[in-house]
């Protein structure tokens, strides 16, 4: 599994933002398969930052219901990396 099948995009929300501002925790969504030590070393290759924590969330699906039709929602997997101080990540127009 490579750098970019781990990670698969930024989590841009206003939670993430603020954590992004206070504590410069960025929030990223990531493979299901991947762990703490492959997230930690794909953020470091991508992004040539160093990663001091990670904080791993897992959201199981949720059955939804549109009139008569029952689906399930996909199961995601989101990390919290903090980066070292004085770091920062850049994605897009975001910053």
């Amino acid at each position: 599994m490579t750098s970019y099948d781990i990670i698969k995009r930024p989590v841009i929300t206003e939670k993430s933002e603020l954590l992004r501002r206070e504590y410069n925790k960025f929030t990223f969504e990531v493979s299901t398969k991947a762990n703490k030590i492959m997230i930690k070393k794909a953020i470091e290759e991508i992004f040539n930052v160093k990663v001091v924590d990670i904080a791993t969330l897992n959201s199981k699906p949720i059955t939804k219901r549109h009139g008569m039709k029952l689906y399930k929602t996909s199961a995601k997997k989101k990390a919290i990396v903090k980066l070292a101080e004085g770091q920062t990540i850049s994605y897009g127009n975001a910053n």
